[in-house]
């Protein structure tokens, strides 16, 4: 690419614009030009409005510190200053969505990690590597908001990144059953353990919504686009539960399967570690060089070890073994603010460049 496009980070100032800043630092394709956050943030330098929240791991990008935050809500002046925006903004889902779809119709494209429009028809929900091909459901959108080029494009749940892919991998299979639990990350509710001091030491059995997204979005990824609609598919049967425990990043889950053709573990190994898809073909700059990861280890895969394995873009599986009321039950591992928050987004928004959806205004 000769010249990076110009991105906006909506909800810059947030735990996911965070990571969103981090992770875009020095990316070859794109350039962070404007931060917008709520209007008590607005006028400040992103460096003083951010102050003591700052929650990466990694200093604040020098690129960012003195960038001025403008007001999310003046949508006509943010967008008139870059090429796309990502969405992390903290709203009500009817505000997201009115000011997501007010971004896309400035002809703005908008890659959200929010959940407000991940049900909306003809928004395409993807991970990359599983559903590309909904991207095709842009055409359908941009005819109902009447714009060439805006559009909303939205990732998935962060909870449903450590098991989706897997059961993908064993499509062929056809599984038919599934049980998961989730042990999600406080990151995931944007806080770290001096934001939310009750979550040292303690489990909580309740994430609101949470259960229904990781039920359900599974089966709008394995969807199809029918007349400018995605139709969700009919199956596999799931059930969760998902519970907050004492982690910083890293949603681990605990999932049982039952399928309608009988493979072998070898075969079930064989298909995660070869499982690969269009950002892999592509070489796209975000994309895990290998997606999901096979570890023999009986105590793994591990937060600790695991969580950071491809830069946070792959999944760790193990503990993979026969079941005696399922079929077989495995343990899984994704970083939810990196493959399950912002670098999904990240690597939806390479696609759909890679695909000419984003391009230069």
């Amino acid at each position: 690419m000769d010249q990076k496009l110009k991105v906006g980070i909506l909800g810059a100032t947030g735990m996911v614009g965070q990571r969103f800043i981090a992770l875009l630092e020095n990316h070859p394709w794109y350039e962070v030009t404007t931060v917008a956050a709520s209007p008590r943030s607005a006028g400040k330098t992103y460096e003083e409005a951010v102050g003591g929240r700052w929650k990466m791991d990694t200093p604040m990008p020098e690129g960012v510190k003195n960038l001025i935050v403008a007001n999310v809500n003046e949508v006509e002046k943010v967008a008139a200053s870059v090429d796309f925006v990502f969405s992390a903004v903290d709203m009500t889902k009817e505000e997201i969505r009115a000011i997501e779809d007010a971004y896309a119709k400035t002809e703005t494209p908008v890659v959200s990690n929010n959940s407000a429009h991940r049900w909306t028809k003809d928004v395409p929900m993807v991970v990359p590597e599983i559903n590309p091909e909904h991207f095709e459901v842009i055409e359908a959108q941009k005819k109902r908001l009447g714009t060439t080029k805006g559009f909303v494009a939205v990732k998935p749940n962060c909870s449903i990144q450590s098991y989706a892919p897997v059961l993908t991998a064993w499509k062929e299979f056809e599984p038919v059953e599934v049980v998961a639990t989730t042990y999600q990350a406080i990151s995931g509710a944007g806080k770290n353990f001096k934001d939310w001091p009750e979550m040292v030491e303690n489990i909580i059995p309740y994430i609101g919504g949470e259960e229904e997204k990781s039920e359900q979005e599974p089966l709008r990824i394995w969807g199809k686009v029918v007349d400018g609609e995605i139709v969700k598919a009919d199956g596999p049967v799931i059930t969760t539960q998902c519970i907050r425990v004492p982690v910083l990043n890293g949603h681990t889950a605990a999932v049982f399967v039952r399928f309608a053709k009988k493979p072998t573990k070898e075969q079930l190994i064989e298909k995660i570690v070869n499982f690969k898809g269009l950002p892999q073909e592509l070489e796209l700059p975000s994309a895990p060089k290998q997606f999901i990861q096979y570890l023999e280890e009986d105590n793994r895969p591990q937060v600790k070890l695991d969580v950071d394995y491809e830069n946070g873009m792959g999944i760790s599986v193990g503990r993979l073994r026969e079941d005696s009321v399922y079929d077989f039950k495995f343990v899984g591992l994704s970083h939810n603010t990196v493959r399950g928050a912002a670098g999904g987004a990240i690597l939806c928004a390479e696609t759909l460049t890679a695909k000419g959806y984003i391009q230069a205004k």
